[in-house]
């Protein structure tokens, strides 16, 4: 059958269905004309049926007057300042955090707006993902000049200094090598510091002991004490050169108390402690951190005094998510994945209570502390400022 035939067919028919059929032809068109639109006819809807039959009427819904649930409560979160003025012997910044007397923005703002510290390391750190080590790689092997940077490009209000090479396993630097670099940092920076060890529970309370003498009076968060190493030592230095400390427990409500109770009876006054009750990672456990911290919040609020402390969250665990920083194209760039990764962690934490975030990103820093702003202002009043974000894309 040639093609003539077959069009033929096609005119008389108005229709033909083809199996099993094979076409050569060096090219092939069919003009199919444009077929008139198909009207489906529209039946009522079960309500206007309804309506027709008289069974029910439409009313105009008046408006009503609505107030959020707001709850009142009868305790309180204390405050705890970082930093002092010159005028009592400091480098001049502080920053303060805590001092809600309510959960959620709508039910009383907070007095205090969330605080993002920065980390940086005492050593390059080499296994940093590719986007955040693009940042600072010209910067890693000085850690003063890290300071520095994170507070004169990317506007930092704290920095966190983790004493990584303290660690036997690392590089065993010496107590007093780790406070000569806390003298150097005083001096690099006038922004507040976390002072952190490298984890091992026989090495730290000398570390912190040594950085807090170099630091007397600066009022820096030591970090940290918990039931796994001499936190009395921890609680003495404190005590004695005029500093915070940060409490950390591992997600169980009970044992953040039980370790806030101790660090009280060892001497620390309740006002310089910030409870860390340990953040996963969206995705990797982040609900049991949900809940260990808004029931910490609920609990201060409603009056124990020995969990009205304000919290912190180690928000950088995000980014050992493979979902952050996995090299897979069908993810999306890493470049955006990561510091999206460590922003959910930091507002998810946000909303539950947290204070004081400890990040690595800038991309994270920057949104998180505009974010953190709002929760200072009353619905309505503020607007984030997205013009603000020009130089991350470009950067990313």
């Amino acid at each position: 059958m040639d093609l003539n035939a077959l069009i033929k067919i096609i005119e008389k028919v108005g229709r033909i269905e083809i199996e099993n059929i094979t076409i050569t032809a060096d090219e092939l068109i069919i003009n199919i004309p444009s077929a008139p639109p198909i009207v489906i006819p529209q039946t009522p809807s079960i309500k206007e049926k309804l309506v027709e039959e008289g069974i029910i009427e439409i009313k105009d819904v008046p408006e009503l007057d609505w107030e959020p649930p707001v709850e009142k409560y009868p305790g309180y979160i204390r405050e705890v300042q970082f930093g002092k003025p010159k005028s009592e012997g400091g480098r001049g910044k502080v920053v303060k955090i805590g001092g809600q007397k309510a959960l959620y923005r709508f039910e009383e703002p907070q007095p205090n707006p969330p605080v993002v510290t920065f980390d940086i390391f005492d050593i390059p750190m080499p296994g940093l993902p590719k986007p955040i080590r693009e940042f600072f790689q010209d910067v890693m092997e000085d850690p003063c000049e890290w300071a520095k940077k994170c507070v004169k490009e990317f506007g930092a209000d704290m920095i966190t200094i983790h004493h990584i090479s303290t660690d036997p396993k690392i590089k065993d630097k010496s107590p007093k090598e780790a406070a000569k670099l806390m003298e150097d940092l005083l001096q690099a920076v006038d922004v507040p510091f976390v002072i952190g060890g490298s984890g091992n529970p026989q090495k730290d309370p000398l570390v912190l002991e040594a950085c807090a003498e170099v630091a007397e009076g600066d009022r820096c968060l030591l970090a940290s004490a918990n039931l796994e190493l001499d936190y009395k030592k921890i609680v003495d230095a404190a005590m004695k050169y005029d500093h915070n400390v940060l409490a950390w427990s591992i997600m169980d409500p009970n044992m953040a108390r039980d370790l806030n109770r101790k660090l009280v009876e060892a001497g620390l006054d309740p006002n310089r402690i910030v409870m860390d009750p340990t953040t996963c990672a969206l995705g990797y456990g982040i609900e049991f951190s949900i809940n260990a911290m808004t029931r910490l919040r609920l609990n201060g609020l409603k009056g124990d005094e020995l969990v009205n402390m304000p919290m912190s969250s180690g928000t950088t665990n995000a980014i050992g998510a493979r979902e952050a920083w996995m090299n897979n194209p069908e993810w999306g760039p890493r470049e955006y994945r990561l510091p999206l990764w460590e922003i959910t962690t930091g507002i998810t934490m946000m909303m539950c209570g947290v204070d004081l975030f400890m990040m690595l990103n800038p991309i994270s820093v920057k949104t998180l502390k505009e974010i953190g702003k709002t929760l200072t202002t009353k619905p309505g009043e503020v607007k984030l400022n997205t013009n603000n974000y020009e130089w991350i894309t470009a950067k990313a």
